[in-house]
């Protein structure tokens, strides 16, 4: 995906959008995948598990996300582990957006797309999955409950048609939005 960007997507742009140095051209400057576990704040041990799953599905370690206050209508305390959070650069991010865009998503149960709802006026999308079993890295067998994840890819531009185009263009599946 990363060849194809420099190959392909910048020469495109340079010439025919107008920019002037391959600098200007948006690219994609990081991923963030998010597992929230505030459901499991009753069993911490159970969160390890899944924060070793996230480090599977990255390939990367990722940063257990504690409670800053503590809320008592949610049963919360202060440090708390209710999350894990991953932060991928360079090539792991675009093998990770590879791996996601073109054997996760088509796994998905009636799958037609990802919404084009999910920017959020500063060129960055977002968008969740309903479960890491969708994840070949993740045996089946030690699953024992489905834990939802969320993705957020950040680009350089401001402008979001410019970066659903520039998604698009990487292979982002977005559905057709019907008006």
């Amino acid at each position: 995906m990363q060849q194809k960007y420099k190959e392909e997507v910048v020469p495109r742009w340079l010439k025919e959008k107008g920019y002037t140095t391959e600098m200007a051209v948006p690219r994609i400057t990081k991923v963030v995948i998010n597992m929230g576990l505030g459901a499991l704040k009753e069993n911490q041990k159970e969160i390890d598990t899944y924060v070793e799953q996230l480090e599977l599905i990255a390939g990367q370690k990722p940063v257990v996300r504690h409670a800053k206050q503590s809320i008592a209508g949610f049963n919360l305390r202060e440090g708390m582990k209710i999350g894990a959070a991953v932060t991928l650069r360079g090539q792991r991010m675009y093998n990770f957006l590879e791996k996601v865009f073109n054997y996760v998503l088509p796994r998905t149960r009636d799958f037609r797309g990802l919404s084009a709802k999910g920017f959020d006026g500063h060129g960055n999308y977002s968008f969740g999955l309903d479960d890491q079993m969708l994840f070949l890295e993740i045996d089946p067998n030690k699953v024992k409950r489905r834990q939802g994840l969320q993705v957020t890819i950040v680009t350089t531009t401001d402008d979001d048609e410019k970066a659903k185009e520039l998604l698009e263009e990487l292979g982002l599946p977005l559905r057709k939005e019907e008006k």
